[in-house]
Parts: structure tokens; C-alpha cells; sequence
């Protein structure tokens, strides 16, 4: 049986991308079902759903997906409120686009 899922991304703007990916995914490591990273990519797994953070020039590139509404928003907020707690003194602005 194939789930349909349903996605959001979001491009936050910061000198350092390849940093707050990295400490947002060794945070949810513990946490998590699942969680691979290079300084440049990232994959993690949720019980809720799944995010991919790509380290760009100048952004952060966040792609969440989950097989519910209720479960996108769960990670759209938890993915979120953690970035932007990490990224306080740079007051990173994290805007999702549902696609």
C-alpha cells in the first residue's frame, strides 16, 4: 500500500547553514528514529514524518513530509521552534510553502 504524502519547504536565510544543520540534526539523534547527516545534507525520521535539510550558499533548505495535515503541522512546528531557538542571536525566520 503506497502512502500519499504531503509536503512544505522553507529556505531560511544565514551565513551558517552547514552549522545549524548539523546541530539540529545531532539534537533529534536521540530523539529520533532515524537521524543521517553530512555538513551538507541531512535526513531525519520522525514518527510523525520525515525532514531533509540541505546546506546551501547563504541557506538552509528544509523539506518536511508527513502522510496527514496534522502531522505536517507537527513538523512543521517541532522542526521550526527548534531552528529558530537554536538561531536566536541571528533571529532566523523559518516561513513554510505547503506543496
Amino acid at each position: 500500500m503506497t502512502t500519499n504524502l504531503i509536503s512544505a519547504e522553507a529556505a531560511v536565510t544565514t551565513d551558517r547553514p552547514g552549522r545549524y544543520l548539523t546541530q539540529l540534526c545531532k539534537h533529534f539523534a536521540h530523539k529520533i528514529e532515524s537521524a543521517e547527516f553530512t555538513e551538507e545534507r541531512g535526513d531525519l525520521k520522525f514518527a510523525a514524518g520525515s525532514c531533509e535539510l540541505t546546506a546551501e550558499d547563504g541557506v538552509l533548505r528544509l523539506r518536511v513530509h508527513a502522510d496527514s495535515t496534522e502531522n505536517l503541522d507537527r513538523m512543521e512546528h517541532v522542526v521550526a521552534s527548534h531552528l529558530i531557538r537554536f538561531g536566536q542571536r541571528d533571529e532566523l525566520v523559518v516561513t513554510w510553502t505547503r506543496r
